[in-house]
């Protein structure tokens, strides 16, 4: 099977995206899902996203982790997807889409800059302190369409993220779904700079969109930030979360930033397959 293909990033956050509204994409074959996103061997990504058919929303955003399993939600790639499902005709500019977290909104607000409406957050729980290593390591745990560990710290260009964010990912404070991890510096009260260790990914993402928006809600909820937030990806790119503040919560969130297409692509899957026979 030869499929077309859209390489896209938001904020630094690198997407496969696929038009599947035929349905025709094999994408429960989470091992050739997996080589379409190897960077060594396949067309290399953080994330698969097929643009498919609902009945509920203008179309269903379905989001696949580089190791080819489906997860729930994906800010940055809900962003891409608002912006390539417009592009080949499946949306309007402001649009509803059909995510496992439910129905989401989203706005093209420019050519290159996408708003969406998060999932309400849920599962809060501040202060967590973990043994980690033989070190107590203090957070914020909240699930924002999928968990994540906020950790704040002075410096997080200073962190060891591949071998702490790890460490604390397959915690058994976690187990058995695991946990993003964040790191987060309060520079002022509404600007925040982080670095993400993302399960699935297995090591650093240049950007996470859940993970920015769990590290405003933690940072105004529990240490005195204020709305909005603007949040300095470690790719170097600026997202801004926003939201209402009801009953000391945040609620109605959005995040807001760039979008941008990579480059357009064929590829053969059956050359893939045959990568199987060179592994085993």
């Amino acid at each position: 099977m030869v499929l077309e293909f859209t390489k896209m990033h938001g904020a630094a956050n690198d997407f496969v995206m696929l038009d599947d509204r035929e349905g025709k994409v094999p994408w429960q074959d989470y091992v050739l899902m997996s080589l379409l996103a190897a960077r060594r061997t396949g067309v290399g990504c953080e994330g698969i996203i097929l643009i498919q058919q609902s009945n509920r929303a203008d179309f269903r955003m379905r989001f696949l982790n580089p190791d080819g399993t489906e997860v729930a939600m994906c800010g940055n790639g809900a962003r891409c997807a608002a912006w390539f499902a417009h592009k080949i005709g499946a949306a309007p500019r402001v649009m509803t889409m059909e995510t496992s977290c439910g129905l989401l909104d989203a706005e093209l607000m420019d050519s290159c800059n996408v708003k969406v409406w998060m999932p309400e957050p849920t599962a809060r729980s501040y202060g967590m302190v973990l043994n980690v290593d033989g070190q107590q390591v203090e957070g914020d745990y909240i699930n924002t369409g999928v968990p994540h560990f906020v950790i704040r710290t002075a410096s997080p260009e200073a962190v060891d993220i591949e071998s702490l964010g790890r460490a604390i990912r397959l915690h058994s404070a976690f187990a058995p779904e695991g946990v993003n991890v964040d790191f987060v510096a309060q520079r002022e009260p509404n600007r925040l700079s982080m670095r993400t260790y993302e399960r699935g990914v297995e090591a650093e993402s240049g950007a996470c969109g859940t993970g920015a928006v769990a590290a405003a809600i933690t940072a105004v909820e529990a240490h005195a930030g204020t709305l909005p937030v603007v949040v300095r990806t470690g790719g170097g790119f600026m997202l801004s979360v926003d939201a209402d503040w009801r009953g000391n919560r945040c609620t109605g969130l959005t995040l807001t930033g760039p979008v941008r297409e990579v480059y357009h692509g064929t590829i053969d899957l059956s050359l893939l397959g045959s990568d199987l026979a060179a592994i085993e």
